[in-house]
């Protein structure tokens, strides 16, 4: 990592660069034929804009019990990745999903830690469950959510599920009490 200030590392704040402030708000299951889709769904903090990620099943699982705070006998993935980088002396500044790599959205996620200011390469989804645990915010890039926004458009079945999982309720995990 890094050291000295985020300033004096060349890091810049995202809300410096048109960075766009949002929130997870919930994990989204659909099924269509014999197939079901996972989304993650973010809704910008001062606007209406939404941004749809597709995600797998293990990410949106954790993203809906991150939401809903649940407690395991032992920590999940996400759990023990944030409870790792607090035990080396760390915390996660923020989250930003800044870039799109062959069609899927990519993160970046700041670090503060012992030796400075680290920035770590991420999928989307692992950077927004890690921030949900963490209270970490969330920011988009502008082309990120335009994109988003494009893929939303016209009659195609693929435009027609993201538009859905903007309106359909979230998904409920609950913990089987035996």
């Amino acid at each position: 990592m890094a050291q000295g200030s985020p300033a004096e590392n060349g890091v810049t704040a995202a809300t410096d660069v048109g960075m766009v402030p949002m929130r997870a708000i919930k994990a989204v299951a659909l099924g269509v034929d014999d197939a079901v889709s996972h989304f993650m769904v973010l809704d910008e903090l001062d606007g209406a804009r939404h941004l749809v990620i597709r995600v797998g099943p293990a990410e949106a699982f954790a993203l809906d019990t991150g939401l809903q705070d649940m407690q395991w006998g032992r920590p999940m993935t996400y759990q023990f990745t944030a409870a790792l980088v607090r035990s080396l002396g760390g915390r996660i500044r923020e989250v930003r999903l800044d870039r799109i790599v062959e069609g899927a959205y990519a993160a970046t996620v700041e670090l503060d830690g012992p030796e400075g200011v680290g920035l770590v390469d991420a999928r989307s989804s692992d950077a927004l469950n890690l921030a949900v645990l963490t209270g970490a915010p969330v920011f988009v890039s502008p082309e990120m959510l335009a994109d988003c926004i494009a893929r939303q458009q016209g009659d195609s079945a693929d435009a027609a599920l993201l538009r859905r999982a903007i309106g359909a309720g979230p998904m409920s995990v609950h913990r089987a009490d035996i």
